[in-house]
Parts: structure tokens; C-alpha cells; sequence
């Protein structure tokens, strides 16, 4: 056993050079974890509010020693390194445009439900454009608390947001 535990994240953000951004994450978040695989880049309508612009979101694969909480403190460090502002909805309490957003949608098969911290990500199962990148690099992992692979909840999923590789 070497102490690194398997994590999947999920990269997005739909202002600026985006692709820029995420090679700038990649880069930071190899810093503590150790990156296996990356997903293709995809496209996406905004999902939760309107912008117009569109988003792109990557899944990652990694492996790190640090524990779920650790994960994310560094996930949000890097978010705010490349320019992310803290807050993640709206004066209305929407979503709104952003640089980056890393979400922490997998750690092993842990199931976490605390106040700052919910693994695996509560909506993960309702996004196309969270199912796409992952069903790309792990269509056979078996989501913990649904007891189903990403290639099921990708097929029983009900968004029908237009979500295209590019």
C-alpha cells in the first residue's frame, strides 16, 4: 500500500482563457497530488443561472495523501490562486460566471456529510456535464451511495443541457 488514496475532481469555469486556467490548476494541483488521468475538455450551457457564456469542465483522476478535508482546503487554495472570488453564488443566491471551480466529487468511496464538506458531491448524478468527462475515464466506478456505475447514472440522468466534447 502506498498511502495515496484515489480522488476525482471536477474542473469548470466559463470566464477567460479557460483551457489556460485549467493547465494552471493541473500544474498547481500536482503540487499535492499525483494526477493519473484527465478526461477530454467539455462544453456546456451554464447550468443553474444564465450567462452568456458557455462553460468547459475536465474530470481529473488523482491520488494523494491527503485526507478528504485536506483536499479541499488545497482545492480552494488553488481556486483562489488563479483568481477565484470566494463566493459561489449571486447576490440572489444563483450561480454565477467563473474563472475556475474545482468540486471534490469522489474520494475513495468515503461518504462524507458535514458542513463544509460533502463527498461524494450531492448533485454529481444530476449534471450532464459532470457524467460526460467522468463516464470518459471511469464508466465502471460505482458511486457509494448509490450503489450504481457512472455509465447507469449517466443513462438515468434527466438533465438534457447540451453537453458536446471538444
Amino acid at each position: 500500500m502506498d498511502g495515496l488514496n484515489t480522488a476525482y475532481l471536477l474542473l469548470g469555469g466559463n470566464l477567460g482563457d479557460v483551457k489556460q486556467t485549467f493547465l494552471r490548476a493541473v500544474e498547481a494541483i500536482d503540487e499535492f497530488a499525483e494526477i493519473n488521468e484527465k478526461s477530454g475538455y467539455y462544453r456546456s450551457e451554464p447550468w443553474g443561472f444564465e450567462s452568456e457564456y458557455d462553460f468547459l469542465n475536465q474530470v481529473l483522476l488523482v491520488r494523494t495523501g491527503l485526507n478528504p478535508k485536506e483536499l479541499l482546503r488545497s482545492l480552494l487554495d488553488v481556486e483562489q490562486k488563479l483568481g477565484r472570488e470566494t463566493k459561489r453564488h449571486n447576490e440572489t443566491g444563483n450561480y454565477q460566471s467563473r474563472l475556475i471551480d474545482i468540486d471534490l466529487l469522489f474520494y475513495e468511496d468515503f461518504e462524507v456529510s458535514e458542513k463544509d464538506l460533502t463527498v461524494p458531491h450531492p448533485r454529481l448524478h444530476e449534471r450532464k456535464f459532470t457524467l460526460l468527462p467522468l463516464v470518459e475515464i471511469a464508466p465502471d466506478y460505482i458511486h457509494p451511495s448509490k450503489n450504481k456505475t457512472i455509465n447507469q447514472l449517466l443513462h438515468e440522468c434527466d438533465d438534457n443541457a447540451e453537453v458536446e466534447e471538444i
